[in-house]
């Protein structure tokens, strides 16, 4: 099945069915000869600034500015016709815009559901900026974004934040309230499960809206068509906490499973449809995807197709390494779940990333000369025994399932010369901190790097500080360092002689206004590998 599905290519996609074709056909830019006449702003009764702002992907001279026109976000047009809109933009030094560095104007298109992707050109490196848009006499929410680092600038530290799995209808967005107001953030790193493909009640769930707070019941069912996730992504952008976060800081985003449907693998559907069918669903997925992100225009989809996995440099101090750990791998062996691993888990042509990621990653990694060398990505790369005695069942979702693709992508990183590699990852619901041995048998060998594991902001409701397998998994993994339940996010600093990963959690994600605390603090050196408390 495995073999069948990646010899899909996009012509036998197109002609699946029409819904496939209706879906793909508009994947470049609309063309401007036939397109709509643009809308009158002055024909708009309503603010079109309700999903907030967003910027993403900083470089040196430029950022992503992102935000989407919906006057009534739950509707299917968002309250706006099928005509283009004129949307006017600024950049500026100051909050108060009166040193504007660059502004211009651009097309919110219908095609693209009124999304707005406006690449800010030509500004200073590792600089602050506040940004914001007009569309006729609106005005949005000012986002503030910073720049990175000049290329071969030996920035004095950077700050990163972590986060993962903001399952809507399982508690508030609490954590991201507080993220909004941490301070010298040069990016937030989304490492996966922004959208949730389940089906929301009314009540949103541990939400439990009432009244003029209930939502439609649209959103009650699953997603699978273009119009489920725009829908969806609707509601998550609402979110007064969310918005806060993307307004405060630049997002750099990658996808995990459930953007699309639970566990997918490549062209492999989590329950068994047919493969070109899947496929209609993802380019959907993808689409609606690009539509809500602050990506660039190099990420956008090609109907089921999408190039996430990319390279930021943060001058010489970090090389992010961002990946996508779905679009290409193979299916999980053994069906999936926890599983002892067979001959068939470890055979060596499995893969994770596919062959020409693979190679992109150590060919970047050859060229690196970053300090650090950071990659953002999904699923747990540490081997993970959930019991302290054999057989020991791993997790077929996670690298543990892909054993080759892990010992390459490690190998990778030593023949390179990467001294100080750090894999920030999401997916688990939970805080981790890991070192990666050269032999997991042996606790005492060498560490190739390190993992820091950020928690959900939401999926799985309160957690707990010790859930019940923390003393199994502590005690079967003498690399693990950390474990802790709660939802929270974690905070990256970096300098040029050691990294600090600091753990904040939330008591309460289901009820609103918890506090957040800081429940440990790792370092590790440069050139020495391997976490110890702070």
């Amino acid at each position: 099945m495995r073999a069948a599905a990646r010899l899909l290519d996009r012509r036998r996609f197109l002609t699946v069915t029409g819904a496939a074709a209706a879906i793909a056909f508009s994947t470049n830019l609309p063309n401007s000869a036939e397109a709509a006449a643009p809308l009158d702003p002055a024909a708009l009764p309503a603010d079109p600034f309700t999903l907030g702002v967003a910027s993403g992907d900083p470089r040196h001279d430029s950022v992503v500015l992102w935000t989407r026109l919906a006057p009534e976000p739950f509707a299917v047009d968002s309250g706006l016709p099928a005509q283009p809109v004129t949307v006017r933009w600024e950049i500026a030094r100051d909050e108060a815009f009166r040193r504007i560095e660059r502004a211009g104007q651009t097309q919110a298109h219908p095609e693209f559901h009124h999304a707005v992707h406006v690449e800010a050109e030509g500004l200073r490196p590792a600089t602050t900026y506040h940004y914001r848009f007009h569309v006729g006499r609106w005005t949005s929410p000012t986002g503030r974004t910073r720049t990175a680092p000049a290329p071969g600038a030996s920035a004095e530290s950077l700050r990163f934040a972590l986060v993962s799995c903001q399952r809507y209808d399982q508690g508030y967005y609490t954590a991201y309230g507080h993220l909004a107001r941490e301070e010298n953030i040069d990016a937030v790193l989304h490492l996966g499960d922004y959208l949730y493909e389940y089906p929301v009640n009314s009540a949103a769930g541990a939400r439990g809206y009432t009244g003029p707070d209930a939502l439609p019941a649209e959103l009650n069912r699953e997603t699978v068509t273009l119009e489920d996730y725009r829908l969806r992504y609707a509601l998550y952008h609402r979110d007064p906490d969310l918005k806060a976060a993307h307004a405060a800081h630049p997002f750099v985003v990658t996808w995990d499973d459930h953007e699309v449907e639970n566990n997918y693998a490549g062209a492999i559907p989590e329950n068994g449809v047919p493969a070109e069918e899947f496929l209609v669903r993802r380019a959907a997925a993808y689409r609606a995807y690009y539509e809500n992100m602050p990506l660039r225009r190099a990420q956008l989809p090609h109907g089921p197709d999408a190039q996430l996995y990319r390279r930021l440099d943060y001058g010489r101090l970090a090389q992010l390494d961002i990946l996508d750990s779905r679009q290409y791998r193979d299916d999980q062996a053994l069906g999936d779940g926890w599983r002892v691993p067979t001959d068939e888990v470890a055979a060596p042509e499995r893969t994770l990333l596919g062959a020409s990621q693979e190679r992109w990653l150590a060919d970047g990694w050859r060229r690196s000369r970053a300090v650090w060398n950071l990659v953002p990505q999904q699923v747990v790369l540490a081997r993970r025994r959930n019991r302290v005695e054999g057989p020991w069942p791993l997790s077929m979702d996670a690298w543990d399932g892909y054993p080759a693709a892990r010992e390459r992508l490690l190998a990778a990183a030593r023949d390179a010369g990467v001294d100080n590699l750090v894999v920030l990852t999401g997916d688990v619901h939970v805080h981790y901190a890991f070192d990666l041995k050269a032999d997991w048998d042996d606790p005492a060998s060498h560490n190739l790097g390190v993992e820091l594991v950020t928690s959900s902001i939401s999926s799985g409701g309160d957690g707990s500080e010790r859930p019940a397998n923390w003393p199994a998994l502590t005690g079967a993994n003498p690399h693990l360092r950390f474990y802790d339940g709660r939802r929270g996010y974690v905070v990256l600093t970096l300098d040029s002689s050691q990294l600090t990963a600091e753990y904040r959690v939330v008591p309460t994600v289901t009820t609103p206004g918890a506090g957040v605390l800081t429940a440990a603090t790792f370092v590790s050196s440069a050139g020495d590998p391997g976490l110890r408390p702070a």
